[in-house]
């Protein structure tokens, strides 16, 4: 390696001797660095000891090489001839003393094993520098989070721990296939954050809802997310438990013809509904377009579209777009075969219907219309019929216009 000894020749001080030579006292050595320091990562400063050099590249070569490897007489004077163009590169220029960071020194230990071809060895040198920096980060991130006092929450009247592992995996699973536009810890940390010990569960959710909301304005796809958490809470209430998206394909099934008595006994869907092959419908729902939705869309449909009892809702987005379908397949001869067309039009977003058609298909009160037009006549009679007419309508959705040319202008005969 001739290119050793030439770096090691450019530089006045021999900074250890060469191979073979007698070996110095250790204080003798020491005092010929006494002017070259090192900056520890902790900020801490000591004395430059090219040995330390020696030791850490014999490692390296014991890591690829084994025990036996790394004792032979090559390796072990290779390391000394790799430690001498180490110390070399860093003093040179540097006759009156410096001060070195050990990652420079690390830096050129790299270099000098890739440029004498021990390219295994420099690897295995990389790497564990990497493994320790990454227990380094760890520790610091120990000693940067101070503990968090436990937060208990209230479930069905039990108090217990907050199971930070269930809500991550909840996040984690609205965040799921939007890439790297999201991501879980921004969620999980604001809605943790907004916690108290004590908080109802429904509560803990919320606030999941109301975090991913907020950032929104961030990108756009936290809408999905959001949606996706609302999508979470609204499942358990209307179906009375905590149910997995993944579950839901199996669940629909099973739910939707419970759903349908459910709306009938309640007075809220029409009892035409009951003739239906509900078994069939149900087997035709894609659980998966509830995904679609962005937050402001699903939002809408349970505060405003979703059928309930009381102040419960019985109704999910899939069951939602096959009630409206059933409604409007109603004088169809194959009832079954046109519903589930409708649906796949509704549930893909291809076509959307007017809201009271929304609202009205498949009720008691099958009001589709969306416009509706009357003449009032010069009477007071007329007037105040009209009055009441559009009150009624207006009841059940739907916009109203009324023609008030026969009403004579104030002060004519």
């Amino acid at each position: 390696m001739s290119w050793v000894a030439e770096n090691t020749q450019s530089t006045p001080i021999n900074p250890l001797p060469p191979v073979g030579a007698p070996q110095t006292d250790t204080a003798d050595s020491s005092a010929a660095y006494a002017d070259y320091k090192v900056i520890r990562r902790n900020g801490a400063v000591v004395g430059f000891e090219p040995a330390k050099i020696s030791i850490a590249m014999t490692k390296a070569f014991l890591a690829v090489n084994g025990g036996q490897g790394a004792a032979s007489a090559r390796v072990r004077e290779l390391v000394a001839q790799l430690t001498q163009s180490v110390v070399a590169a860093l003093l040179r220029g540097k006759h009156g003393g410096a001060t070195f960071h050990i990652e420079d020194i690390q830096d050129h230990v790299e270099l000098a094993l890739m440029r004498s071809g021990e390219h295994e060895v420099a690897r295995a040198y990389v790497l564990y520098r990497e493994r320790r920096a990454r227990e380094r980060a760890a520790k610091l991130r120990e000693r940067a989070e101070p503990e968090r006092p436990v937060l208990h929450v209230v479930e069905a009247g039990i108090r217990k721990p907050l199971d930070l592992a269930a809500l991550r995996a909840l996040i984690d699973s609205a965040c799921l296939g939007l890439g790297d536009f999201v991501a879980t810890d921004a969620v999980l940390g604001e809605t943790v954050k907004n916690l108290y010990d004590g908080v109802p569960v429904e509560e803990v959710h919320k606030s999941a809802i109301l975090s991913a909301r907020a950032l929104i304005e961030k990108d756009p796809a936290y809408s999905q997310v959001t949606a996706r958490l609302l999508l979470h809470t609204v499942r358990h209430e209307v179906l009375g438990e905590e149910v997995a998206q993944a579950d839901m394909a199996t669940r629909y099934a099973g739910y939707f013809p419970q759903f349908v008595r459910r709306g009938v006994e309640a007075g809220l869907l029409d009892r035409a509904l009951l003739q239906y092959d509900l078994g069939r419908l149900g087997g035709a729902l894609v659980a998966g377009r509830d995904l679609q939705f962005g937050y402001l869309g699903l939002q809408t449909l349970y505060d405003r579209y979703f059928l309930h009892v009381g102040d419960t809702r019985i109704e999910l987005p899939q069951a939602f777009f096959m009630r409206v379908a059933m409604g409007l397949a109603l004088g169809e001869i194959d009832r079954e075969a046109r519903a589930i067309e409708f649906y796949e039009l509704l549930s893909k977003f291809d076509f959307m219907s007017s809201t009271p058609t929304l609202f009205n298909s498949g009720t008691q009160r099958s009001q589709l219309s969306s416009c509706y037009l009357a003449t009032v006549s010069d009477d007071l009679d007329s007037i105040y019929e009209a009055i009441k007419e559009n009150a009624l309508l207006a009841k059940y959705a739907g916009g109203l216009g009324n023609d008030w040319t026969p009403v004579r202008a104030l002060g004519s005969h």
